[in-house]
């Protein structure tokens, strides 16, 4: 079985190479050159290890055709369309989902030579349409691999290639709405709606989550708790809900034949997968249960290595591009963390007795310690943090959301047959729905719960773990491993007093890089204010400032100042104020009718934030500095009514126009005496109407900083801007080109 682990790892591991490092291409020389690498290693080695070496060669060349051919033939077709507007006959996917302008459906288009899929955004008219129904439509017709300037990986790895912009009214027919290829999506929105008919408002959001990977009602708070504790997974289906599945399973007909059991068994995680989505995460467990059910038929031990490597081999074989999906990579992580370190883990557990209590409590902890092991490098990559109390998460509440997500299932299951007893039979994953997100919220609350790689001393920190602990499995000796687990704690202390100290001084002032948006960062002597959080790109403003913010220690603003009520400097807040206190909200009092203003308001209601609307001069306290808000000056439109700020610290000013143009500046001239500033935010993120000349020659500074996106579609920053900037004598900054940005002020 290991000869079948060793070909579908190599075919991974092409498919990665061809996705991450070489370019297409490249892909038909390089596939020749590793066949005949693995005949030249074959021929210098005897027995089975000349089969691997053949099967690792001829491998990594298939993958890499493998790659190349799927990018010619299901790809480029669909790239071919980008930029054009054309009518389109498309048949949905799944049922659609509500958007801020009407819908969003999955739909594959029929046509001939296209054999991926597509996201349709139409009006609300659709929203009764079910999966199969045909759709004609004009649609502008755009890129699903990049959005806005940003390449984005999260379509394709779903087989997702284009976004379809709807243009009029679409006709919608009967199609093949109601087939039994949409049977597994039609039971998944039954089931949604039992959920909604026998469960209370406050638990339906959770149990959908738990119970079918569906976190589009997911309160934000209840997001940020269970990422924040460890336990987002629980959402995610995975492995874990797959493994309840079977559990139910054999809980209803006992341990029985195992033929039954498979026969039952494998079709039910199929339909299931269909039923959540065909993720990478449910689909590699299915893959994996089935062949340790087939297993036990044939009275064969399970090989998790060989299984695993079979089910990667499969998913990517249907779509290489899944590989850079973060669902697989954390999936596939965490269940080689499992075989490496886990199951010895259980063995010793097992050989040691420990008894019923010792396997209670040290059985979650060490199959967490197994899924930490691969999983914890990625989450600092994809999400910014380590969470500390994962184990402890896991220990305290799995259990509670096996029980919740078993007795979920067996309540709505039941509400098919008589809703009246399925109401009773809720009341159980009723009170796990109510457990597991207070509980989250508790853990999310504790001093050091986690650990956000915001600051840069830690990313060392991760590479000197791991290098640790990989020369205590090579070394020998009995206290290495508890030596190396007090260097751990030590080192990270230090890591983090070292990040502590970044922040002496009088004032320290951060742009965010948060892509095509804005967001900065004002510290001083303990109080913190943050100017805007917003972004255009494919990022949530909201969780970059908070990571930030919570990597240096601060849970609570003393101000949030939001300049206007546009995306890319107001559309973070819901997610910062989900992570984040704010003592005072500080706004504009214009638009009365722009729903991002009421959505704003909304939400300082919700947290009970007290609002200030600047209708003149504002001055706030800001520990050891000053910060004077100006109010707009002009209602030409939305940008012009801005607020401004200037931010001072003894003989040291900053100036912060957000979004207004050169003859708004003028306005700001006249009505205030501006002093000579060291730093300044260049207006409209280096707009070629912002950072005039006149208020450049007023304000004189000797750095801006632009705040904008890699290759965003607006062509900021404009060449003219900078020429301007660069002729007054100023230095540039740019986040699109540096990351964050960082002034401090007063360090002696």
């Amino acid at each position: 079985m290991r000869i079948l682990a060793t070909a579908c790892l190599a075919f991974a591991a092409g498919i990665l190479s061809a996705q991450y490092l070489l370019p297409l291409r490249l892909l038909p020389y390089a596939a020749c050159g590793c066949a005949v690498l693995g005949v030249l290693w074959a021929m210098a080695l005897h027995g089975c290890n000349r089969l691997r070496a053949m099967l690792i060669g001829f491998g990594l060349a298939a993958a890499l055709l493998w790659d190349f051919g799927y990018v010619r033939v299901v790809q480029t077709p669909f790239e071919a369309l980008v930029g054009e507007t054309d009518v389109l006959v498309m048949e949905t996917a799944d049922y659609p989902s509500a958007t801020d302008y009407g819908c969003r459906i999955e739909v594959r288009i029929l046509r001939p030579g296209l054999h991926g899929k597509a996201i349709y955004y139409g009006d609300a008219s659709l929203m009764d349409t079910e999966p199969g129904t045909r759709l004609t439509a004009q649609v502008q017709i755009n890129s699903a691999t990049d959005i806005r300037g940003s390449e984005v990986t999260t379509h394709t790895a779903r087989g997702v290639f284009l976004l379809l912009y709807g243009r009029g009214k679409a006709t919608a027919e009967q199609g093949a709405a109601g087939s039994l290829r949409y049977l597994p999506q039609r039971f998944a929105h039954r089931v949604r709606d039992r959920i909604a008919e026998i469960f209370p408002e406050q638990t339906r959001p959770f149990l959908k989550a738990l119970l079918l990977g569906d976190t589009f009602d997911l309160p934000a708070e209840v997001k940020s708790d269970l990422g924040e504790a460890g336990l987002y997974h629980v959402t995610a289906v995975s492995g874990l809900h797959c493994a309840f599945l079977l559990s139910l399973l054999f809980f209803v007909f006992g341990r029985g034949p195992s033929v039954l059991l498979t026969v039952l068994g494998i079709p039910l995680l199929g339909f299931y997968a269909m039923m959540v989505g065909l993720t990478p995460s449910v689909v590699r467990a299915s893959i994996m249960l089935s062949f340790v059910l087939v297993g036990h038929i044939f009275d064969r031990e399970s090989d998790s290595l060989t299984a695993m490597s079979a089910a990667l081999f499969l998913i990517l074989l249907h779509n290489p591009f899944a590989v850079k999906s973060v669902s697989l990579q954390l999936s596939f992580a965490a269940v080689g963390g499992l075989s490496l370190l886990s199951e010895p883990l259980y063995e010793r557990i097992l050989d040691r007795r420990m008894g019923a209590l010792g396997f209670f409590l040290l059985g979650p902890l060490s199959t967490s310690a197994g899924a930490m092991l691969f999983t914890v490098p990625l989450s600092a990559v994809y999400f910014g943090n380590f969470v500390l109390i994962a184990m402890l998460s896991n220990l305290l509440c799995l259990w509670a959301a096996s029980v919740t997500f078993a007795s979920g299932a067996v309540a709505v299951l039941l509400s098919f047959v008589y809703a009246p007893a399925a109401r009773i039979a809720a009341f159980v994953p009723n009170l796990g729905a109510m457990y597991l997100p207070k509980a989250a919220r508790l853990l999310a609350a504790l001093p050091f719960h986690a650990v956000y790689f915001a600051n840069p001393y830690l990313k060392l920190w991760l590479v000197y773990i791991y290098a640790m602990f990989a020369a205590c499995v090579l070394l020998k000796g009995r206290l290495r491993y508890p030596l190396a687990g007090a260097l751990a704690v030590v080192s990270l202390a230090f890591s983090l007093w070292l990040n502590v100290q970044m922040f002496r001084g009088d004032l320290h002032i951060v742009a965010l890089d948060v892509g095509q948006g804005q967001s900065v960062v004002l510290h001083s002597d303990g109080a913190t204010a943050l100017l805007d959080c917003g972004s255009n790109s494919y990022l949530d403003a909201g969780d970059t400032a908070a990571d930030y913010l919570q990597s240096i220690g601060v849970r609570r603003l003393d101000y949030l100042i939001l300049s206007h009520y546009h995306d890319d400097h107001c559309n973070g807040l819901m997610t910062l104020l989900a992570r984040l206190s704010v003592d005072r909200l500080v706004l504009p009092d214009v638009e009365p009718e722009d729903p991002y203003r009421a959505e704003v308001l909304s939400l300082a209601e919700r947290y009970g934030i007290p609002v200030t609307f600047v209708y003149e001069d504002l001055t706030l306290s800001l520990g050891g500095a000053s910060l004077t808000v100006y109010p707009p000056l002009s209602d030409a439109d939305m940008n012009e009514a801005c607020l401004t700020a200037l931010c001072s610290a003894g003989e040291f000013d900053a100036l912060f126009t957000a979004d207004i143009n050169a003859d708004t500046e003028c306005l700001l001239l006249a009505a205030h005496d501006l002093p000579d500033v060291e730093v300044m935010m260049a207006g409209h993120h280096g707009s070629r109407y912002s950072t005039g000349e006149d208020l450049l020659a007023v304000a004189s500074p000797e750095a801006v900083v632009v705040s904008c996106g890699a290759d965003n579609r607006y062509g900021h920053p404009n060449v003219e801007a900078l020429r301007r900037i660069l002729n007054a004598g100023a230095s540039i900054c740019r986040t699109d080109l540096q990351g964050n940005i960082h002034i401090t002020v007063g360090l002696e």
